[in-house]
């Protein structure tokens, strides 16, 4: 491992001295690349010394053992080694996980999109409770939303609701949320009291940058049309809503959020940046999901992840056999226990895979 590390902190090098060059400044990609690459080196770095300050402590004691004759002075370094070598292997967990070479995408901010799904107007309902669960939980992170576009449901809730999500890692830690989640309760439409099962779909897309994906002006026809829903006097009144069609796919964004055109427009062409990053994304998932046979990320976007039932309170996410009874705590934003193992799943994965590194 110390051979790995040390070419580790020779790259860690050349990029300090990399970041910092007026040329590389100049050329934004390859900063901004650099820059991420430089934050994660920087963490590695701060393990790596640990690792060696541990190692250290320890080869100073099996020294003093095998040749102090003072018994204080021996005990004092069995105490030391001890403590060194029961720390050790935790430092070597979190350094293999940190050698797993990183997710591009995973810095990423993102768009995020709830559909209702099955269900009529309970799937609605529904989808604006997962949109409430998430702006809890995105607000618990210290992350920004910002709602792009929505269409009301007529009995409250969302057909469907478009938001962005910006921060840091936020990606790499909300792409476990995408693919079909139900709900299983009675509806506050039904009158007979019966358990009915709805669901909705969410999707994740990182957020591309202009230069991620380079959409031809050419091959993008947008309509404008009049804003639709509460805000104020501009509403059914001027054409600020954009939609956006990128011709060759058949992709469709559009935003009505901002009074001004341009901003709307500007947003449109972030969703629509977005889905063509997405779209590209999720072959290459679907291709690694084979290769891998991964639990978590299957590349399968209608895949069914989780159920929510509210007579036992109870929410299951089928993908690793995950059931916790807090289902009211979990709808309030608390999220975190549940993406945490995904996530453990996941890297235990990719740990298996890189063994032969180490």
């Amino acid at each position: 491992m110390i051979d790995k590390l040390n070419i580790v902190k020779q790259r860690f090098d050349e990029v300090s001295d990399l970041i910092i060059q007026p040329k590389v400044i100049a050329d934004q990609k390859r900063y901004i690349e650099l820059t991420k690459e430089y934050k994660d080196l920087k963490v590695l770095m701060g393990k790596r010394e640990r690792y060696m300050e541990l190692k250290s402590r320890i080869s100073e004691a099996e020294e003093i053992i095998g040749k102090e004759k003072d018994p204080e002075m021996i005990e004092m370094a069995k105490l030391q080694l001890e403590e060194a070598k029961e720390s050790l292997p935790e430092v070597e967990e979190a350094i293999k996980l940190l050698l797993i070479p990183k997710d591009p995408e995973d810095s990423k901010d993102v768009v995020m999109e709830i559909r209702a799904g099955t269900g009529g107007d309970e799937a609605s309902i529904f989808a604006g409770d997962l949109y409430r669960m998430y702006a809890k939980y995105c607000e618990s992170m210290g992350w920004k939303t910002n709602i792009i576009d929505l269409s009301e449901g007529t009995s409250g809730g969302y057909k469907e609701i478009q938001f962005e999500v910006s921060g840091e890692d936020v990606y790499g830690t909300l792409k476990y949320e995408a693919g079909v989640h139900r709900v299983q309760r009675v509806p506050q439409t039904e009158t007979q009291g019966r358990v009915h099962t709805s669901a909705a779909t969410v999707m994740v897309l990182p957020e591309a940058e202009d230069f991620d994906v380079v959409i031809d002006p050419k091959e993008v026809r947008i309509d404008y049309f009049c804003s639709s829903g509460p805000g104020g006097q501009s509403v059914n009144t001027t054409y600020s809503a954009v939609r956006l069609t990128h011709l060759p796919t058949g992709l469709v964004a559009q935003c009505q959020d901002e009074k001004s055109q341009h901003k709307n427009k500007e947003k449109a062409f972030k969703v629509l940046r977005s889905r063509l990053y997405d779209m590209e994304l999720a072959k290459k998932q679907e291709a690694d999901a084979a290769k891998r046979n991964s639990q978590v990320s299957s590349g399968d976007r209608s895949a069914k992840i989780r159920t929510y039932n509210y007579p036992q309170g109870r929410v299951t996410d089928h993908r690793i056999g995950l059931t916790l009874y807090d289902l009211q705590n979990i709808m309030n934003g608390d999220l975190q226990k549940i993406i945490d193992e995904l996530s453990l799943v996941e890297n235990t994965e990719k740990l298996k895979e890189a063994s032969e590194i180490y």
